[in-house]
């Protein structure tokens, strides 16, 4: 795969994938308390923070200290966010993952 298409691909559909989500949840990019994206790249995830408009504080990132986990990235972050209270009751998070064969998956949830 040409590294640079992937990475324009992977920015362009985590941010749509993403405002499409919070829309069938009736939700803005405005409701986000976290964004949890799957820790592939941080240029990548840096990149679609910046097309989301979201603040560098709304997104966990692990990714400096496991690299890339593959697909147990999300609930290892999501894990680590709750244990430092940085998630908390009545947050709206966004879950959100890419990867082989160009493929992704987004879930908004209200942690309870």
């Amino acid at each position: 795969m040409e590294g640079n298409l992937v990475f324009k691909f992977s920015v362009r559909i985590l941010g749509e994938a993403v405002i499409e989500a919070l829309k069938k949840a009736g939700l803005t990019r405005d409701d986000i308390d976290y964004l949890i994206p799957h820790q592939a790249n941080i240029r990548i995830i840096d990149a679609a923070a910046k097309r989301l408009k979201l603040n560098r504080e709304q997104i966990y990132v692990n990714l400096d200290q496991y690299g890339n986990t593959s697909a147990a990235s999300i609930p290892l972050a999501l894990d680590e966010a709750v244990k430092q209270a940085k998630v908390k009751r009545g947050d709206i998070v966004v879950l959100v993952g890419f990867g082989a064969g160009l493929t992704w998956g987004t879930t908004v949830i209200e942690w309870v």
